[in-house]
């Protein structure tokens, strides 16, 4: 089995662990913003989503340490519409599955058939986004249509 290239590795995985974080200020930040009858499962929804976020953070990061190198201090990009309907908050939250999804799907080419146990944890991450991010799909779409929001202008 041939040998990752550990810094480019390291180097995803920083990007990934500092998207996370974003991940969690972004979702913590919106929960705030949610107002009108709906407000108790959303607000729940996005903290759940916070506190996912916070688990990947910490999962990368340990990835980064078991590789013996230092975990990044910064957090991604916060995309911010300035627009706090639910919508809005959706749609960025999209965009942001998607972001995180070419991140582990770029860790995986680095380490496929390099290392099981990263590429299994680079696979198990890319499921759950991608479940996620479908689950974001289907609130954005409008009841009783059946056609996916991604793709459609917003």
């Amino acid at each position: 089995m041939p040998e990752i290239d550990k810094d480019k590795v390291v180097g995803v995985l920083n990007r990934i662990l500092e998207a996370e974080l974003a991940g969690v200020v972004r979702y913590t930040h919106h929960s705030f913003l949610v107002f009108g009858f709906g407000r108790i499962p959303i607000v729940s929804w996005l903290r759940e989503q916070a506190d996912e976020s916070l688990l990947h953070a910490q999962q990368v990061g340990e990835w980064i340490t078991t590789l013996g190198s230092y975990p990044s201090l910064a957090i991604g990009p916060l995309l911010d519409s300035l627009k706090y309907d639910i919508a809005a908050i959706l749609r960025e939250s999209l965009e942001s599955e998607r972001r995180a999804l070419d991140l582990y799907r770029e860790l995986l080419s680095l380490v496929e058939t390099r290392s099981v146990a990263l590429e299994e944890f680079a696979r198990q991450m890319i499921l759950a986004e991608e479940m996620h991010a479908a689950e974001v799909d289907k609130m954005l779409r409008k009841p009783g249509d059946v056609a996916t929001f991604a793709g459609r202008p917003s």
